[in-house]
Formats: structure tokens, C-alpha cells, sequence
């Protein structure tokens, strides 16, 4: 498979700020990945050419959204797919991944939750890595590798420097249904969407 690589950093305060206020008194904890994986769905909504996989002989373009979450267990990394994600509410969404997860553990997931996919998210930040490449699934189109919340120096609305907290996420890509130009629009968006995350619950 050819294959590039695209990084990017975005900014987290207002995605960390909206986890912490849907947490407060909530029964389902919403984490930063549950965002993460929504933010990803939402974004191949706005740019649908990236919500693709190549077949062999074509590029099929699919009207769903499925995105693969990768999940480390004792027998090793698997990656149950989320049906619809761009359509399923946060709190649903959350819920679901913490079924996959919960059933990743105890060996119990149908391989049909295996199958499918247009992309998958790979977050190892929970381990204290920063930024990584994570290896494309075929045939899903790409991997999105996350890495841990980090405080940055940015430049800030009056061009000072200030401090900030960042994620790292990098995005590898299968070249031959996306070429480099649409990716990078699909990762702009999805920094978009990281930073403004209100948008991801429209």
C-alpha cells in the first residue's frame, strides 16, 4: 500500500473544558477519545471524499460513517468498528466504544464488529506518548495516530507566545483513493472541529 503521513497540533482547552462540563453529574463518562473518534466521524461528513476505501478496482465511497477504534487487551490490539458515528449522539457513542471495549477484554466480539471501516483512531496518550504513526488497517483508508495532552508555547491572538495545551495527532494515508491535498483538508477540519468541539454535538 503507498502510503504519507500528515501531523498536526491542535489545540485542547476547549475540548477538555466540554468533557469536564458533560461529565459533571453525568452517569457515562465521556472521555477525550470519545471526542476525538466524534470529531473524526463529523469531519468526513464535511469533507465526504475522504469517507472512502479502495477495493482493488475501484474506490468506494460510502454514505455512513464508520470509524474503527484501535483497543489494546492481554491477547493484543484490536479494532472494533463504530456503525454511524457521525450520527450517534456523544453519549451513545461513548457508551458503545466502553461495550466494545469492555468485550475486546473478555474476548466476546463478533467478527463482523472487526470488519468495515473507513478509518480508525489510535490514541496512545493515556501512556504518555506524544506522537506516533500508527500502520493503515486495509482497506480502511487511513489511521489516525493520537498522542498525549502536552502543554505547548503558541502564539497567541496578540502574537505572544503563551502556553497551551496541545494534542499531536498524525494521519496516515492510503495514496491511491486519497491523494495529499484532500487528506490535509481532511485534517484541517478535523482540527477545526478539535478546537471549536461544540460543533461536534450540532
Amino acid at each position: 500500500m503507498p502510503h504519507f503521513y500528515l501531523k498536526a497540533t491542535c489545540r485542547a482547552e476547549a475540548l477538555l473544558t466540554l468533557r469536564s462540563g458533560l461529565n459533571e453529574g453525568a452517569p457515562q463518562r465521556v472521555t477525550v477519545n470519545d471526542l476525538l473518534v466524534k470529531a473524526a466521524a463529523v469531519a468526513m461528513v464535511r469533507v465526504p471524499e475522504m469517507n472512502v476505501v479502495w477495493t482493488g478496482d475501484a474506490v468506494r465511497r460510502f454514505d455512513g460513517v464508520d470509524i474503527a477504534v484501535a483497543i489494546a487487551t492481554d491477547r493484543g490490539l484490536v479494532v472494533p468498528v463504530v456503525r454511524s458515528a457521525a450520527t450517534r449522539s456523544l453519549s451513545d457513542l461513548s457508551a458503545t466504544v466502553k461495550d466494545l471495549a469492555e468485550r475486546a477484554a473478555a474476548n466476546t466480539l463478533k467478527q463482523s464488529e472487526l470488519e468495515g471501516g473507513v478509518l480508525a483512531v489510535s490514541n496512545l496518550g493515556m501512556f504518555g506518548i506524544e506522537e506516533f504513526s500508527a500502520i493503515i488497517n486495509p482497506p480502511q483508508v487511513g489511521i489516525l495516530a493520537v498522542g498525549a495532552v502536552t502543554p505547548r508555547a503558541v502564539e497567541g491572538a496578540d502574537g505572544d507566545l503563551e502556553l497551551a495545551r496541545c494534542i499531536t495527532v498524525t494521519l496516515s494515508v492510503d495514496h491511491r483513493p486519497v491523494d495529499g491535498a484532500l487528506a490535509a483538508r481532511w485534517l484541517r477540519e478535523f482540527v477545526h472541529l478539535v478546537e471549536n468541539p461544540l460543533q461536534i454535538l450540532a
